[in-house]
């Protein structure tokens, strides 16, 4: 059976949105309201500072990265040394992008949420190939993990205070519809926050507060729980050149000081089954 084990030592504050990519160095993620991007290569960390948050990122299929920061979307070229951010979408300072990923068709989106956590101030934006946006979800608080199902036909969507994971049909034209709850994680056992999909179609959720992630099939019904050694797990994708490790982010909010000294810190478990590889923007 396999275990969690501990990649590197605590090194971000809120580590968030890990991405694997065949043409980066290593599996890239955020150290969110650091501005950073950090990048495993072998045993060691590098930091790459992108802006006041670094929200999300993903590959462009032409080359370079997309990003989500604080109040918008930015492209970078590949080693992340020149980034250009694109107009910012609001002016509320109190809002701040928070989660995201690309479409089959290589749109990427990124939700919203407020600083404070109030209900309902956040939103769903997407940045289409040509570089237009798109408002694609209102009324969204704390607007998390985003991932599409093998066949690119089913969208997983989660609010974090709705203890859900939504499915939307999804199709190029008509985008996002028929939303319905499809998972419900009981508030004893965390909140969900960033998600990801296997190739066999299940959802591998990651529980803040709840110190591990669940795998769940598209029909809702839990099939694995995988405990961490610490309670503010973040966000999980699958990484390796076989696409069958799990990494895992973590956070140091809301952590006491002196206790739970591996927060921060990214993770790796290997599950009998293989991930999908990161949809990449397909802008300029």
């Amino acid at each position: 059976m396999s275990t969690v084990e501990q990649v590197t030592d605590p090194v971000a504050e809120h580590g968030e949105g890990p991405v694997w990519h065949d043409g980066w160095p290593g599996l890239r993620y955020v150290d969110m309201l650091a501005g950073d991007v950090l990048e495993l290569v072998g045993e060691r960390v590098a930091r790459h500072h992108v802006g006041s948050v670094a929200a999300a990122l993903r590959p462009r299929a032409g080359g370079g990265v997309v990003l989500a920061v604080e109040r918008g979307f930015a492209l970078a070229d590949e080693s992340l040394s020149d980034i250009r951010p694109l107009p910012e979408l609001w002016q509320d300072k109190d809002v701040r992008m928070n989660d995201g990923g690309c479409d089959p068709d290589g749109r990427f989106y990124c939700g919203s949420m407020s600083y404070q956590e109030t209900e309902g101030r956040g939103s769903l934006y997407r940045l289409n190939a040509d570089g237009s946006t798109e408002l694609v979800l209102t009324g969204v608080t704390i607007s998390n993990g985003l991932a599409w199902s093998p066949d690119g036909s089913t969208a997983y969507y989660i609010d974090t205070p709705t203890h859900r994971v939504d499915a939307f049909d999804y199709d190029t034209g008509r985008g996002l519809t028929g939303r319905r709850p499809v998972v419900e994680i009981p508030e004893e056992a965390g909140s969900p926050d960033g998600m990801t999909v296997d190739a066999d179609g299940r959802l591998w959720v990651a529980l803040w507060g709840g110190g591990a992630v669940r795998c769940y099939t598209p029909d809702g019904r839990l099939e694995e729980h995988v405990p961490l050694p610490v309670t503010q797990v973040t966000a999980c994708t699958f990484g390796g050149p076989a696409l069958d490790e799990l990494y895992v982010t973590t956070s140091r909010q809301g952590v006491s000081e002196g206790t739970q000294p591996e927060a921060g810190a990214l993770f790796r478990y290997r599950p009998e089954v293989r991930g999908l590889p990161a949809l990449p923007y397909r802008g300029a």
